[in-house]
């Protein structure tokens, strides 16, 4: 960045970071910083009469300068540090005990920024209006910023109600500057150890059960175990294209075929297609596969294991979502794929061709177009009619088999399968199957779907030969789900926005010189 597009802070700022380079202070030093308390430790655990008798709790916190309030000889400052934020006393003679007075008059009080990195050493009291606060009695400069913060305000009206000014609440700012976001907004900290606190209940969970977490190939020769675009690559050394997995779920099969009874995989998958609030082209899922098991035993695993975590998240299985209040406790409520249609449109179209649904959708107002089959005229007529309406855990089962092309058909009837999807919030959350395990069935929806290709449906499935060779080997009876790990965090930490809930979401290339300076 030159300087003539640096603001009249930014430029101050470098002259600081040169003024301490002068006086033989490194702004970057190397040096190990030992901390031995957090802020939010001490103000939760800190009683002065625990301390009587000149005793006295020596501490060592490092963070950010948050604010500074100077008084002549002495000040009050708040540091930040990934517990929240905790008062500084800074006396003059405290941390320039000698003559020379420089660290304090010059370097504190001059050469110091709001969202500097420092590190402090001193002592632990209560001050007269009952703030416990450190009494600093050294302080090291650990990193300066070149850069102000957004400043955020906050103060208590007339009614006694927190009021906040200035907040850093622009969304394309906040997601392309995760880590301010991250300092100026405690709560986006807060869903991101939500999110982490999730993902170890689910494992602790499948852990439990011993099954094994594995990883699998993310760039894979051909792409499948979904309905999706994938984003191509080429290889150079191999001279072949590659694809970014869609899905984890032909690898994970495999396993099972080499004898695994249960395996698990928190995957990032990529799909190459639109963006919204609920879709990012790189996403999380959980998918899990367990031997001798069935959509039905799965659908009970999956009930127990969410309710868990909302346990584990909030305490309680009844989570507010916007204006919704959602309760994970089991047991859920059930449909089939039809009778859901029919309860939310009236119509029955459990037996109806593709002619028939085109009609339907007509009727309904239901857009499609050509390359459209079966399966995807009815996921249509869903999507519109149904999916959204459905708030609180839903499960969708037996779904038209031309809609699962890897699930197990139902005995008692071939053109349904052994499949269910959760619906939450109006949204899909996870998908789950009874796996299709016969080699010679499983050929023939691979040809359906080249089919589907060749009519003009670009998230149509290829043909895997070596996953067909795998289930001629032989595979047991199968249940195997995947979880949106993105889609369930935003309900459970009741964010309106997948980017609300991935710390670096995908953005449009920044516009040169849209940024405005902060002065």
């Amino acid at each position: 960045m030159s300087a003539t597009h640096l603001s009249e802070q930014e430029i101050r700022r470098r002259h600081e970071r040169e003024e301490l380079l002068a006086r033989g202070l490194n702004p970057y030093p190397s040096a190990e910083f030992p901390v031995t308390a957090l802020a939010a430790d001490i103000k939760a655990t800190y009683k002065p009469e625990d301390y009587a008798d000149g005793q006295r709790w020596d501490v060592a916190l490092a963070g950010r300068l948050m604010s500074r309030r100077v008084m002549g000889k002495a000040s009050f400052a708040e540091l930040q540090d990934r517990t929240g934020r905790i008062q500084l006393y800074v006396s003059r003679d405290d941390i320039a005990p000698g003559e020379d007075k420089a660290a304090y008059n010059d370097v504190f009080k001059k050469l110091l920024d709001i969202g500097d990195f420092i590190g402090v050493k001193g002592y632990v009291f209560r001050t007269q209006v009952g703030e416990t606060s450190v009494h600093v009695t050294e302080l090291t400069v650990l990193a300066k910023s070149l850069r102000p913060l957004p400043i955020v305000k906050e103060a208590v009206d007339e009614a006694g109600n927190k009021v906040t000014y200035d907040a850093f609440t622009d969304p394309e700012a906040r997601y392309r500057q995760r880590y301010v976001d991250l300092i100026v907004n405690p709560q986006v900290r807060q869903t991101f150890v939500l999110r982490s606190r999730l993902l170890q209940s689910m494992r602790d969970f499948l852990n439990e059960r011993g099954y094994l977490e594995v990883e699998t190939p993310i760039l894979q020769p051909l792409y499948g175990g979904a309905l999706a675009r994938p984003f191509k690559t080429h290889h150079n050394t191999l001279d072949m294209p590659l694809y970014l997995r869609i899905a984890n779920e032909l690898y994970l099969k495999r396993l099972i075929v080499g004898g695994f009874d249960g395996v698990y995989e928190f995957a990032k998958d990529f799909r190459n297609e639109g963006m919204s609030r609920f879709h990012n082209p790189e996403f999380t899922m959980m998918e899990l596969y367990v031997a001798y098991k069935d959509y039905r035993w799965m659908m009970d695993l999956t009930e127990e294991m969410l309710e868990r975590v909302a346990l584990a998240l909030h305490g309680t299985t009844d989570v507010q979502v916007g204006e919704h209040r959602i309760n994970f406790a089991r047991p859920w409520k059930r449909y089939t794929m039809y009778e859901a249609i029919k309860e939310f449109t009236g119509e029955d179209i459990s037996e109806l061709d593709e002619t028939g649904l085109r009609a339907v959708a007509a009727k309904l107002r239901v857009r499609l177009d050509a390359s459209m089959g079966r399966g995807k005229i009815i996921d249509e007529i869903f999507g519109e009619y149904v999916e959204g309406k459905l708030i609180q855990p839903t499960f969708i089962t037996d779904y038209p088999v031309e809609m699962s092309p890897l699930a197990k058909p139902r005995a008692d009837n071939p053109q349904l399968t052994e499949r269910f999807e959760a619906i939450c919030n109006g949204k899909e959350i996870l998908n789950a199957f009874s796996e299709l395990n016969d080699p010679i069935i499983q050929r023939r929806r691979f040809e359906e779907q080249i089919e589907m290709g060749r009519r003009g449906d670009p998230e149509a499935m290829q043909l895997d030969e070596d996953f067909l060779r795998a289930l001629e080997y032989g595979m047991p009876p199968t249940a195997g789900i995947g979880i949106g790990i993105d889609r369930l965090t935003m309900i459970l930490t009741n964010s309106a926005s997948i980017q609300d809930v991935l710390f670096f979401p995908q953005m449009k290339p920044e516009k040169i010189g849209a940024e405005k300076p902060a002065e």
